[in-house]
């Protein structure tokens, strides 16, 4: 492994160009990715937010979808935020029969079920490993974690607040290994510490 990963950002939707720019400072080499070849070239991938169900299918599309999973299986390291949390799980409710899972995380989550678009927050957590000042995360039409596995971390969970109201106590951020997943999006927000775990994780791996 070199001292400046390589890591990718899945580029078929979502906040690819603010996962790099995040990457970057992190002290990461970002590229983009849309083919296997690319994917085969990278040591770490992140999966943006977007919508789940369409990033779905575009993986299968773009015949992504069965090497994504081989490489996860393999244990390479991969992030993902709000609908990228959704794909790297094992199962997801409320989503469509036909939608695909990386089954990359041992748990189960809820597609959109902190709300639709108009119940976008911001709110600060308290994140295990991360320290310094409270993480200050933004959440849009987010998913959360129903269950989880014996072999997986809870890193946040929402907090008792009149924005979260409804939702208190929800894992919003778990890591399994080599795997690493937010309800919220860190690329937003201009602090870097959720990348910079990641490219510790991948440096590890």
């Amino acid at each position: 492994m070199t001292a400046r990963p390589v890591v990718g950002v899945l580029a078929l939707q979502g906040d690819v160009r603010e996962h790099a720019a995040m990457l970057e400072s992190a002290g990461a080499r970002a590229v983009a990715v849309r083919r296997p070849e690319e994917l085969a070239a990278v040591h770490g991938l992140v999966l943006p937010g977007g919508e789940s169900t369409t990033m779905s299918r575009l993986l299968d599309t773009f015949e992504l979808l069965e090497p994504l999973r081989a490489r996860i299986a393999a244990g390479m390291p991969a992030f993902g935020s709000c609908a990228g949390m959704i794909l790297l799980a094992k199962q997801a409710l409320d989503g469509r029969p036909d939608q695909h899972q990386l089954d990359g995380l041992d748990m189960v989550v809820r597609r959109n079920a902190f709300g639709r678009q108009v119940d976008s927050f911001e709110e600060d957590l308290d994140f295990t490993g991360i320290p310094g000042e409270p993480l200050h995360a933004v959440f849009i039409r987010a998913p959360w974690v129903e269950k989880i596995g014996d072999g997986v971390e809870v890193l946040a969970r929402a907090p008792d607040t009149p924005s979260a109201e409804g939702a208190v106590d929800r894992i919003v951020a778990v890591r399994q290994q080599n795997a690493l997943a937010t309800a919220f999006h860190p690329e937003l927000t201009g602090d870097e510490r959720v990348h910079r775990l990641f490219v510790r994780i991948v440096q590890g791996a």
